[in-house]
């Protein structure tokens, strides 16, 4: 396969060419992740004294290859290589974004509630994305310009569409770990908060995406990998992410560290 370029990037033909392979990949570190989420598996702490198991090191190292093969001329940006010192310089040029096991608190507790993210950035924005949630063996995609699916197991996906805001009693999703949202009880725009559901990693994007929830406000820190996937899959299902001033969409290759700032995650 000939290496990406600008056209294909806006192109949703040539996006969903490549979803075949990344939906075939992305399972099968799902299957994997999963072997040792079974297991009696060891935690270390990286050098921000966040945790990681062997099943982020060996998803990312399954996703890893597939991508560069796929399209050897984009640069692809691991969670796990970044944090080993291994950062690739993207510039202005399309990247990967990948994080092979995000809600990894989540997989410590083994609530189910983690994903892997999969995610194609062009001119700053994701273009294309893939979320797994292994556990529940579920998988959502979007791509720009073509449209979000879900798929549970091996049936037929189905389209994703998100729900229009309410003008009141808003439903929020907030994180199950970090604690954003829990206290919230009207948005930045005035409107009231009626309920509020609680999910670990992407999936929180993900419950927007197919009309479950509304909103999810995170003002603490992220990484572009925690965020990419899943935003590719709520802004092509209908929904927005923009930075805390609610107007402003949350962009990508900010920073050298690939770090978000915080954001609002909406639905129509």
């Amino acid at each position: 396969m000939t290496s990406i370029i600008t056209p294909l990037t806006a192109d949703a033909a040539g996006l969903a060419s490549l979803l075949p392979e990344i939906e075939a990949v992305i399972r099968r570190a799902g299957l994997r992740i999963m072997e040792i989420y079974r297991s009696d598996f060891a935690v270390s702490r990286k050098g921000d004294a966040s945790p990681v198991t062997e099943a982020d090191i060996a998803a990312e190292e399954m996703i890893t290859p597939v991508l560069r093969r796929l399209l050897p001329d984009v640069p692809v940006v691991g969670e796990e290589a970044v944090s080993g010192g291994r950062v690739p310089v993207v510039g202005e040029s399309p990247f990967w974004l990948v994080d092979p096991v995000d809600g990894t608190r989540e997989f410590l507790k083994r609530n189910g509630e983690f994903t892997v993210n999969i995610a194609l950035v062009a001119e700053h924005r994701p273009v294309l994305g893939a979320v797994l949630a292994p556990a529940q063996d579920v998988l959502y995609t979007g791509i720009t310009g073509a449209g979000a699916w879900r798929q549970q197991g091996e049936e037929p996906a189905t389209p994703l569409q998100v729900r229009p805001v309410p003008d009141r009693d808003v439903t929020l999703v907030a994180s199950r770990s970090h604690g954003s949202g829990q206290a919230v009880t009207q948005l930045p725009d005035g409107r009231s908060v009626g309920q509020i559901l609680h999910s670990g990693s992407s999936l929180k994007f993900c419950m927007i995406a197919e009309g479950r929830a509304d909103v999810y406000l995170r003002p603490g820190p992220t990484c572009e990998w925690d965020t990419a996937a899943a935003q590719a899959v709520l802004e092509a299902a209908g929904g927005r992410v923009t930075l805390e001033d609610g107007q402003t969409p949350l962009r990508y290759a900010k920073r050298a560290d690939f770090l978000n700032p915080g954001f609002i995650a909406w639905g129509g």
